[in-house]
């Protein structure tokens, strides 16, 4: 290698000699290979100089043109990324986001651990969120499943209801949810079941074409169970959705402790009132948050503050981000 090849990649950019980059955008991945869009909507195969691909899904990247496939050169700083954390690995969903749709159902019923964890998230990395409960027509299961949603409506969370199974004109329909997705790009979240495959295709027509070609062209297989796809809602591609694997756990080692209070708009609301600056929140004297917490049941029927519910979750996710291991 010449030493103005070196040069030029130790800067993080492509030697003159091998001409300009162009810009795209990732739409979808899958292991080390990524399928990046150009501004006039042609996509194609880019593979990451080096062993290891640091894009994602809504990076913008700088790539060049390798025949009929391309090398991403360099990755655009990100305005955020979404993504969990275990003990074992960590899970990159998207970046540069505008909002993180939650999709949950009446029916199974749904984690509000899992719910929690994944408003936390969206909520360090300051990416607003949305809950959207879908499955309407089962009118018991959809009321208690709303009726649990009380605590994310007090604290001024967007909560919607949905009904994508047997819509019609006199149900809750996508109008209210098209209005919120408009001129945004937003990651849909949600454990398997939930219909986002469902809204995916209602609001995507040509989204199962897309993932056929997609496949195909990453020769993934079963690419929509294992990774995460950009759509278009429309032609003028101001509007978009990622579509999401559905998952059944969601770590969030990447949390200090000390910071989950902070992360959670009920409790936030109570920081500050303590008389110990350093308050766990968990049993000092004095403690704002505590003193704030609802009854049990004025809790569950979130009429409180804080619902009982939601303290319970700080607790456990307390004890579970103080005990996790350090690296």
């Amino acid at each position: 290698m010449n030493h103005s090849r070196a040069r030029a990649q130790a800067a993080g950019r492509a030697p003159e000699s091998e001409g300009a980059l162009d810009t795209g955008l990732v739409v979808a991945a899958y292991g080390r290979h990524c399928l990046v869009e150009s501004p006039d909507g042609q996509r194609r195969i880019c593979h990451p100089r080096g062993k290891k691909s640091d894009a994602v899904v809504g990076d913008r990247v700088q790539w060049m043109p390798t025949g009929d496939e391309g090398s991403i050169e360099r990755v655009e700083p990100r305005r955020n990324l979404f993504y969990r954390q275990d003990e074992l690995r960590t899970k990159s969903f998207a970046a540069n986001l505008d909002q993180v749709l939650v999709l949950l159902a009446a029916e199974p019923e749904f984690s509000e651990s899992q719910l929690a964890r994944a408003l936390v998230a969206a909520e360090a990395e300051g990416i607003p969120a949305l809950v959207v409960l879908n499955k309407a027509d089962l009118a018991a299961p959809f009321e208690r499943a709303w009726h649990r949603l009380a605590p994310y409506r007090a604290m001024a969370t967007p909560v919607l209801p949905l009904q994508l199974k047997g819509e019609t004109p006199s149900t809750p329909s996508l109008d209210a949810l098209l209005a919120r997705l408009s001129g945004k790009t937003t990651l849909v979240l949600g454990p398997s079941g939930v219909g986002k495959s469902t809204l995916v295709n209602r609001l995507v027509p040509a989204a199962q074409a897309q993932t056929g070609e997609i496949s195909r062209a990453l020769n993934s297989g079963k690419h929509t169970t294992t990774s995460t796809t950009w759509y278009w809602v429309d032609e003028a591609r101001t509007t978009a959705l990622i579509d999401s694997p559905g998952f059944q756990e969601f770590g969030l080692n990447h949390i200090d402790a000390d910071r989950l209070a902070s992360l959670m708009p009920d409790l936030r609301a109570a920081l500050g009132e303590c008389r110990f600056y350093n308050c766990t929140h968990l049993h000092e004297p004095g403690c704002g948050v505590r003193a704030k917490v609802a009854t049990p049941q004025a809790g569950e029927t979130g009429d409180g503050p804080i619902a009982a519910s939601r303290y319970r979750l700080y607790e456990a996710l307390f004890a579970e981000l103080s005990a996790k291991r350090t690296y």
